[in-house]
């Protein structure tokens, strides 16, 4: 969805920080223009799987976090550093690697961590 209404992206330039996309039902410079700054919608359902253990940031947003039956808080957003993804909870940065991370449950909104890992 572009501007309340539903196109087909056509071609995609550009980079990941900056997308260039050409969407269907926009034929010309002038109604590109029109666009731009608009916000692409995608529908869940029209998501490509993923494959287990990787996640989309906005099925982590709002997941309660936990060391066993301890609660350390609620995830606000998903953080990319320049070595891994961070789960943003409170003031903390829990890193999105294995020792940090013990199980995801996105059905439930619960993701379980290791605080010891990161004190």
């Amino acid at each position: 969805m572009v501007d309340g209404e539903r196109r087909v992206i056509e071609r995609r330039a550009g980079t990941d920080a900056k997308p260039i996309v050409r969407v269907s039902g926009c034929a010309g410079r002038e109604a590109a223009e029109a666009l731009r700054g608009e916000t692409l919608w995608m529908a869940h359902a029209d998501l490509p799987r993923l494959p287990d253990g990787e996640y989309y940031a906005h099925e982590l947003e709002g997941c309660r976090v936990t060391d066993g039956t301890r609660q350390i808080g609620t995830v606000s957003a998903l953080v990319t550093l320049p070595t891994c993804e961070a789960l943003e909870v409170g003031e903390l940065l829990i890193p999105m690697v294995g020792d940090a991370v013990r199980s995801v449950d996105v059905r439930r909104r619960r993701i379980d961590v290791d605080a010891s890992f990161f004190g």
